[in-house]
């Protein structure tokens, strides 16, 4: 296993930058504003002498007793459990408060290494800096820049320093990387939990709690996985705040960069124009797509009738889903949309040979040629898979940019049944082969 390094500190001290820094990417949702993170946030650590983990945590406040801020703080203890180092972040700027303190008694008592380290140091000296807080007994403080990266290399090789570089070992399969996405409050990190077993992510009976896109590894009957729990989705009208800005980017990047999605609705709520577009984006995306229904023991016979009606007339462009209707909370139904995700994963993957490909497109213009576009009919002569996920089939012929939308969606149903390609979109392309005579 890679060693885990956990970023551990009061708001608004950097941890976020650091994270960025040490994953070299732009998951943890950084700005000027305490409280941000509110989950643990997994990332993959770049540049030391071996792989490892990082874990940015939200604010702790280890004494805090209600809301938010104590779920917070029990995310950030959970955290500490899975540590194999504690980095333990203070702003140099601000100097010591009573909070790192506070902070400071409860990592000593755990017993795993603790590094202390003193962020946003850029310009100042950093003896000076590092003097008051010798306080803490953490031991030596280590003085860095995350946002500059000054002193962040030396800090990763302190931390890995008692763990052996990896021999050849071979990473395990990774597996689909699934998003869970939906409107805020249908139940989305309420899932993740009951899937995994334990509160790893805030679920939490208020709209938005989830502001990042939290990767979780996961592993079920052998197989892996990891889930991508996102920000609910708002309208562009009811985005107000910078924060929420952000995390609605954080979710279209966390579906683009995902394999499979899970849609999530709310069987107690009407299926909205919203809910369309979350789907249409994930289509347009080429994403393979779980739609799974929640909230269905709280609703009557009548009101699940009237769902399943609103899913085949406000969705039927996602006829190739599989649909279920299942209870988070509670657990129930959930268990086939893993099969699901599985099924529609294999779709998006898989590989379709050249000759079946031709055959499918062969048997097609067979059963209902392409209309004429004046004295000529497109030919339609082979075709060869383009790519995966979405599965891209690209017809060669001629004259086929006069093929019309109608014909190409007749295709594509065509291929997904030749196919058995059920969970996920497909795309046909054309290219047309030109006379090289026709200007002579």
């Amino acid at each position: 296993m890679d060693p885990t390094l956990v970023l551990v500190g009061r708001p608004n001290v950097g941890k976020s930058t650091l994270f960025n820094r040490l994953t070299r990417s732009r998951d943890a949702l950084v700005a000027d504003m305490p409280g941000l993170t509110r989950d643990r946030h997994y990332g993959h650590g770049r540049g030391g002498p071996r792989p490892f983990l990082v874990v940015d945590t939200g604010g702790f406040e280890p004494q805090a007793k209600e809301g938010i801020v104590q779920e917070m703080a029990r995310q950030a203890e959970a955290a500490i459990a899975e540590a194999d180092v504690l980095l333990f972040i203070v702003d140099g700027r601000t100097g010591l408060t009573p909070q790192d303190k506070a902070i400071a008694d409860r990592l000593r008592r755990t017993g795993r290494p603790l590094h202390l380290v003193v962020n946003k140091a850029e310009g100042m000296n950093r003896s000076i800096v590092a003097a008051e807080f010798h306080e803490l007994g953490c031991g030596d403080p280590l003085v860095i820049s995350a946002a500059h990266g000054d002193g962040v290399r030396e800090l990763v090789e302190l931390a890995l320093e008692p763990f052996p570089e990896n021999s050849a070992e071979e990473e395990a399969e990774k597996g689909p990387r699934v998003a869970i996405a939906g409107r805020p409050n249908v139940g989305k990190s309420t899932l993740i939990n009951t899937l995994l077993g334990e509160e790893r992510v805030i679920a939490f009976d208020m709209p938005g709690t989830t502001r990042d896109a939290i990767e979780i590894p996961f592993e079920r009957n052998g197989r892996h996985y990891t889930l991508i729990d996102t920000a609910g989705l708002r309208r562009k009208g009811k985005v107000f705040e910078a924060v929420e800005k952000f995390s609605v980017i954080k979710t279209l990047q966390a579906v683009e960069e995902s394999n499979v999605v899970v849609l999530m609705l709310d069987a107690s709520q009407d299926i909205s124009d919203q809910d369309a577009h979350i789907a249409g984006f994930c289509i347009e995306a080429g994403r393979a797509l779980v739609l799974a229904i929640n909230k269905w023991d709280m609703v009557d016979g009548y009101r699940r009738e009237r769902i399943k009606q609103d899913v085949a007339r406000k969705l039927n462009f996602l006829g190739f889903a599989r649909v279920h209707y299942i209870s988070a909370l509670e657990g129930q139904g959930i268990g086939g949309v893993l099969s699901s995700v599985d099924k529609a994963y294999a779709a998006a993957m898989a590989k379709l040979p050249t000759p079946k490909l031709t055959r499918a497109l062969i048997d097609a213009v067979q059963k209902q040629t392409p209309p004429r576009h004046g004295v000529f009919r497109p030919k339609l002569r082979y075709a060869h898979q383009g790519g995966s996920n979405p599965p891209i089939i690209v017809i060669h012929g001629n004259a086929l940019e006069h093929v019309p939308d109608s014909y190409t969606r007749y295709l594509e149903r065509v291929f997904m049944e030749a196919f058995k390609l059920q969970g996920t979109p497909l795309r046909v392309q054309y290219k047309t082969s030109h006379n090289p005579y026709s200007d002579k």
